[in-house]
């Protein structure tokens, strides 16, 4: 009996002997502070503009106030969400000082213009995640689970590495700024050295397959900390991809390699997702899912869409971690094999999503010219539209109503998706590279074509047909062994 995602909740240690709770209350005041600083710091971005540095060390740009927003908030509702579940563990003051440094390492990140400093703070990112997720010393499986993404973490630190050593040896500049700025200069195989090595720090942190086995064996994470990684961390190559836009760019071939890694690592977390059988290993197929959207964006040239929807994920998913006791409380047995979609029910899916992406182009101007901008309002009518399905389904209606119920939802959460989309742009307008969109090539129809095909068929559970497929997933999404319990009565150790 496998049992990596069922242990119970560390805050429940029966044994654990409380540490003062005067560090997690003053850490979670001072994140909270945090917050309201970086509101403040937000708003007074917006009014006078322009970039705040220290030269050749930090840079205060649209992308750092925003994601200092975003990063605090999500850090200050883990915190407090924590203050309880972590209440009476043995390991509380420690979890929460790990938390606090983690949120002040991607803080320092975001700004960060040295190529030096911005390579320590990844790494200390990485390092800071793989203790959250082995946080239980006491607990086996979670130094197994805490040394497999460790080890991923540190293969992707030593890619972003070559990359900078790369970067700085073309063009001579230690800063990320100085490096976008020399980038139209750059070329050859240092060029593509570098982008290779860019592209696949990104992947291993954002968990695109074939590098996804660190988060689907990090379940012995406590779960607010599990939220923090789904919320958070994973955006980081989304933002790294952004920060060398300049860089990737360069080269459209390069840009449809990372639209085509997106791809797969969107229709592999969905496929994963179907054969999983408990919550937590669900949101993380999910997330591997939603990281190849975002991926695909960025691919696409549209980064600014990129940064809106890993905004728009993190509260997703960070709702559902923290909300997922309940969601297995609440919810009874279903017939997952049952695909019911009817005539009737294809066309009001089908209806409702053309209104959808006429709606985003409308309020965006994306996808009235024939670039990647078409590409880029299908995938958001598919993301949207499956979220929107989502909720329906676990809504207590009948099949009728809850196809109808469809449009209600969806519509209303694509607009604010490209309100968001537009806000975000409009802060990131100082960037060197915000959007770049390809113009289309037969390349870029042929993979549009192969996953339009290949999500339809998703939809339709043409792949539940095949069991041999059944078992390649089951197979793909296990996680490490060593981080898997096996023994029953150890189930109530911890």
């Amino acid at each position: 009996m496998s049992g990596h995602s069922s242990k119970p909740t560390v805050g429940a240690l029966p044994d654990a002997v409380a540490d003062s709770p005067l560090a997690p209350v003053a850490l979670t005041k001072l994140v909270w502070a945090l917050f309201a600083a970086s509101v403040a710091v937000l708003f007074a971005r917006v009014r006078l503009g322009g970039a705040w540095e220290v030269p050749g060390v930090v840079a205060v740009d649209g992308l750092t106030v925003l994601l200092w927003v975003v990063v605090t908030f999500f850090s200050g509702i883990v915190h407090s969400y924590s203050r309880r579940y972590m209440a009476g563990s043995r390991h509380e003051t420690s979890f929460f000082a790990t938390v606090f440094g983690f949120t002040v390492a991607v803080m320092g990140l975001v700004a960060a213009d040295h190529v030096a400093l911005f390579w320590l703070l990844w790494l200390t990112m990485g390092l800071a995640m793989a203790k959250l997720i082995g946080i239980i010393d006491g607990w086996n499986q979670a130094q197994a689970a805490a040394s497999v993404a460790r080890r991923y973490f540190l293969a992707s630190s030593a890619f972003l590495g070559v990359a900078l050593a790369a970067l700085w040896w073309a063009t001579g500049a230690t800063t990320v700024s100085g490096i976008a700025a020399s980038a139209d200069g750059l070329g050859g195989p240092v060029w593509l050295l570098a982008c290779a090595a860019l592209v696949l720090a990104a992947m291993i942190q954002s968990a695109l397959v074939p590098f996804h086995g660190w988060l689907l064996s990090s379940m012995t994470a406590p779960t607010p900390a599990s939220a923090l990684m789904h919320a958070g961390f994973v955006n980081a190559g989304g933002i790294l991809l952004l920060r060398f836009a300049p860089v990737v760019t360069l080269d459209a071939t390069l840009m449809l390699g990372i639209v085509a890694v997106g791809a797969t690592s969107a229709l592999l977390g969905k496929l994963l997702k179907n054969v999983q059988s408990d919550v937590k290993s669900e949101l993380g197929c999910s997330t591997i899912g939603q990281m190849g959207f975002m991926i695909m964006q960025a691919g696409l040239g549209f980064f600014g869409a990129a940064i809106t929807h890993l905004i728009l994920h993190g509260f997703y998913k960070a709702y559902h971690f923290l909300s997922a006791g309940a969601a297995v409380e609440h919810t009874a047995p279903t017939d997952h094999g049952a695909h019911e979609t009817g005539v009737a029910g294809a066309v009001v899916v089908l209806a409702t999503g053309l209104a959808g992406g006429a709606l985003f182009a409308a309020l965006t101007g994306k996808g009235t010219h024939l670039d990647s901008g078409l590409l880029l309002v299908t995938f958001v009518v598919l993301t949207t539209l499956h979220a929107a399905r989502n909720v329906v389904a676990h809504a207590s209606l009948p099949t009728t109503v809850r196809y109808g119920a469809v449009p209600l939802v969806f519509l209303p959460a694509i607009t604010v998706y490209a309100l968001a989309y537009e806000a975000v742009s409009s802060l990131l307008s100082g960037l060197p590279v915000v959007e770049a969109p390809a113009e289309l090539t037969a390349l870029h129809a042929l993979v549009a074509g192969v996953f339009l095909v290949v999500y339809a068929a998703i939809e339709l559970g043409v792949h539940e047909r095949s069991h041999r497929l059944y078992v390649a997933l089951l197979n793909a999404s296990q996680p490490a062994s060593s981080t898997v319990l096996t023994a029953t009565e150890d189930y109530n150790e911890y």
